[in-house]
């Protein structure tokens, strides 16, 4: 079996995609989202596999007996690789591939694939090959099996054996050496991360009194198309999961008086791997540290529920679950039920429908995201000295002047201003405020 592992990625292969479901669960998997995944990594999919079980088998999650079945398939459909939607342990990996004699990879192994092909900056290919060798490192045994004695003299000390001089001895198992370059390979991409991190997590904290934004969804929903249609940001674009793995900070402004920072965040599947979630946490910080969550939404996707409850999944997991979301329903222009559409506004009434391709419902979305940033509107009479014009010019820019009197050596304004922008205006010291109206 030791051929079947030498490549982990899947590239042009014939995959039978396969489930095992939990007997208590109340929904099977469709595989949707498994397909989507093994596509998008370069398979062909030719056939899918569910069991319902009630509790995974420890040899071969499925059963013996529709691991046979699973083996017949194979053969039938010339399949070169099995996937699994569930998470598979070492051993019954090396079990199934007995059986079925075709490599077997399990979800998170194809999503770390598909990642290590996605990742272009340093940073992205630094966070996906630490999440890999996470992965990878406690199923050194199983997978596997160069296991003989390295270097020592002839495996039993003869004389003259391959080594020579300073090597001779019991010798060392291959596996050890594995462990020790692996684990020594994480530790320094954990501290090279440790330090991108905390770059990223000072920038992060140097927006402190910025408004932000961040765009959060399952992958390929249009995040970045999006942020490109609000700002100049020119991310890259393509029709596929996990287009993009970096995240892109712009400036936008809704509306005059209004200037939030707008985030991009890597797409969201369900059960996403931990590895993954722990390698991109910086990225995660974007999310975890906004204000306002944009979930742009998919609609002309068929499985679009699903796709929501996904993300809604992972939000909770990375302590975003009940941060202030507002949903984005996106692909307006491609729905082709309408109804599906009136069903989808039905469940959500609070939506919003855009298209970032069109440009269609961006100028209601901003207008939203606009009273979001500056909360409940006040009616405020602000005194200040005719020599702070500081003042003056922020209510100019940000809020909206009603009236203005001079009088002597200060200047009494009346004007609208949100109330989250208050503190701002607070800062620039004026004589003194007063809430009118609230």
């Amino acid at each position: 079996m030791e051929k079947l592992r030498q490549t982990l990625r899947v590239k042009k292969e014939r995959a039978i995609l396969v489930a095992a479901i939990l007997a208590k669960q109340k929904d099977g998997d469709d595989l949707f989202e498994l397909t989507a995944l093994a596509e998008s990594a370069g398979a062909l999919v030719v056939d899918r596999f569910q069991q319902k079980i009630r509790r995974p088998n420890p040899a071969t999650c499925i059963g013996k007996g529709k691991a046979n079945q699973l083996a017949e398939r194979v053969e039938r459909f010339k399949a070169d690789v099995v996937i699994f939607d569930n998470n598979l342990s070492p051993a019954q990996i090396r079990e199934l591939e007995e059986i079925v004699k075709v490599k077997v990879l399990d979800r998170s192994e194809l999503i770390l694939d598909i990642f290590a092909t996605r990742a272009k900056t340093k940073q992205a290919k630094l966070q996906v090959e630490l999440a890999q060798l996470e992965y990878t490192y406690p199923r050194l045994t199983r997978m596997w099996s160069h296991l003989d004695t390295v270097a020592g003299a002839g495996g039993a000390g003869a004389a003259g054996a391959v080594g020579g001089i300073g090597t001779r001895g019991p010798g060392e198992q291959q596996l050890e050496i594995d462990r020790r370059l692996v684990g020594k390979r994480i530790t320094d991409l954990k501290r090279e991360l440790a330090n991108i991190d905390k770059r990223k997590i000072r920038e992060i904290n140097g927006r402190k009194g910025l408004f932000k934004v961040s765009l959060v969804g399952y992958t390929n929903a249009g995040k970045s198309m999006l942020l490109n249609a609000l700002t100049d940001a020119d991310v890259f674009v393509e029709d596929r999961l996990f287009a993009t793995l970096d995240t892109r900070t712009k400036k936008w402004k809704p509306d005059k008086g209004s200037e939030v920072l707008l985030s991009d965040t890597v797409g969201f599947v369900k059960k996403l791997p931990h590895q993954l979630v722990a390698s991109f946490k910086a990225t995660l910080e974007e999310a975890i540290n906004a204000d306002l969550l944009l979930h742009v939404i998919d609609v002309a996707n068929p499985n679009v529920l699903k796709q929501i409850e996904s993300v809604n999944n992972v939000l909770s997991e990375i302590g975003c679950g009940k941060k202030t979301t507002l949903l984005v329903f996106n692909k307006v222009d491609i729905v082709r039920q309408i109804g599906d559409l009136e069903m989808l506004q039905t469940l959500f009434p609070d939506a919003l429908c855009v298209s970032a391709k069109t440009g269609f419902g961006l100028e209601q979305l901003s207008e939203v995201v606009s009273a979001q940033y500056k909360g409940s509107e006040l009616l405020l009479r602000v005194r200040s000295s005719q020599s702070n014009g500081k003042v003056q010019s922020f209510l100019r820019a940000y809020g909206k002047i009603i009236k203005e009197q001079y009088k002597d050596s200060f200047v009494l304004i009346e004007a609208n201003l949100g109330q989250n922008q208050l503190p701002d205006l607070e800062k620039l010291k004026p004589q003194s405020i007063e809430i009118i109206q609230s």
